[in-house]
This record gives structure tokens, C-alpha cells and sequence, in this order.
């Protein structure tokens, strides 16, 4: 008998899956620091983004959690879990892919500072425009549609804040911290002076 750690027999699995189905917290607790690494380690490789493998891990387990009474011995457990993990994250890429609308001409124009009624020379060129596009796409969903509600729908903070029901400072912040995201993505800006 070695001392390296083993994987539970099916019977020692099923006992402390049949414990944490019956409220056992300890049994529960087992189980997440089991597979709880092998989850996010496995998530985290499939999307390259630790934050999103941590929240589908923590989905997962919400489920698994939920499901675990109904859960029976048909089917392997370590894959029954990793399918809801994998299952998680095809839907949140898919969500994700559905919210990335481009951003459209007018609201780069304001982002740049620029207003509606700014004359040729003021508004960004074709290069800018596209630059700041790409900034935008690498900036969080929050920041972005905190920038999309300004900009484009022309929303005051006020309004934006009731709309993704958040404090009005966190609000202000996120504009500000979008803002100086795209700033440095962007980097110093030639200006033309008279």
C-alpha cells in the first residue's frame, strides 16, 4: 500500500454522495476539495480566463448541489460532474458571444470625446476608430456596457445606474476606470495644436 493519495473506491464515492444528499456538510466539503481543482483546472485550460473558470466551477457545484439527491450510480460521477462543467461554460461562452455586439461608429465618436456636432477634423480617423474598437472588446462586459449606456443610448449616470440596478458611485468608477483602460490601450494621442 502506498502513501500517495487514492481516488475513493465507488462504494466510499457513493457513501459520502449519499451523505451529502442527506445534508452531510463534511461529506459535501470532501467532495468539493476532491474534484474542486480538477473542475476549475480543467475550465480554466478549456477558456484561458481564471475569474470565468472560478465562477463556472462555483455554477457547477451550485448545481451538482442541488442535483446530488437525484444523482444515481448509472453513470459515472467524475463524468456526470465534468459534462456540467463543460455544459456551464459552452453556455456562458454562447452568452457571451451573443452580448458582443460591435460598438457602434457614434459611440466611439463620443468615447474619443468627441460630440455629434464635431467637425471632420475633430472626429477620430478610420485607424482611431478601429483602435478604439479593439480596446473597447478587451475592456470587461460591466465597463462595456456601462460605456454603451452613455455613449451610445446617451443614458445619464443616473439612468444608468437605475438600469443595472448598481450604485450610482460604482457607476461613476466604472466609466472612470473604462475610460483610463482605453487611455492606456490606446496610448498617448497626437494632438494637434494651432
Amino acid at each position: 500500500m502506498s502513501d500517495s493519495p487514492e481516488k475513493p473506491d465507488k462504494s466510499e464515492l457513493q457513501q459520502r454522495l449519499d451523505r451529502a444528499a442527506s445534508g452531510d456538510q463534511r461529506a459535501w466539503q470532501e467532495i468539493v476539495e476532491e474534484y474542486g481543482p480538477r473542475v476549475f483546472g480543467l475550465l480554466r485550460a478549456q477558456c484561458g480566463d481564471v475569474d470565468l473558470a472560478e465562477e463556472i466551477a462555483q455554477s457547477t457545484f451550485c448545481t451538482i448541489a442541488s442535483k446530488i439527491a437525484s444523482y444515481t450510480e448509472l453513470g459515472k460521477f467524475e463524468a456526470w460532474l465534468f459534462r456540467i462543467a463543460m455544459n456551464r461554460l459552452r453556455d456562458e461562452m454562447r452568452r457571451r458571444k451573443r452580448q458582443a455586439r460591435p460598438v457602434e461608429e457614434q459611440s466611439l465618436i463620443g468615447m474619443a470625446g468627441a460630440g455629434p456636432d464635431a467637425s471632420e477634423d475633430e472626429r477620430p480617423d478610420a485607424d482611431q476608430l478601429r483602435q478604439l474598437r479593439e480596446g473597447v472588446a478587451r475592456l470587461s462586459d460591466a465597463e462595456q456596457k456601462v460605456l454603451h449606456l452613455r455613449y451610445h443610448s446617451e443614458l445619464s449616470f443616473k439612468q444608468i445606474a437605475e438600469v443595472l440596478e448598481q450604485p450610482l458611485g460604482t457607476i461613476l468608477a466604472r466609466q472612470h476606470r473604462a475610460l483610463k483602460k482605453l487611455e492606456s490601450f490606446l496610448g498617448p494621442q497626437e494632438q494637434d495644436s494651432d
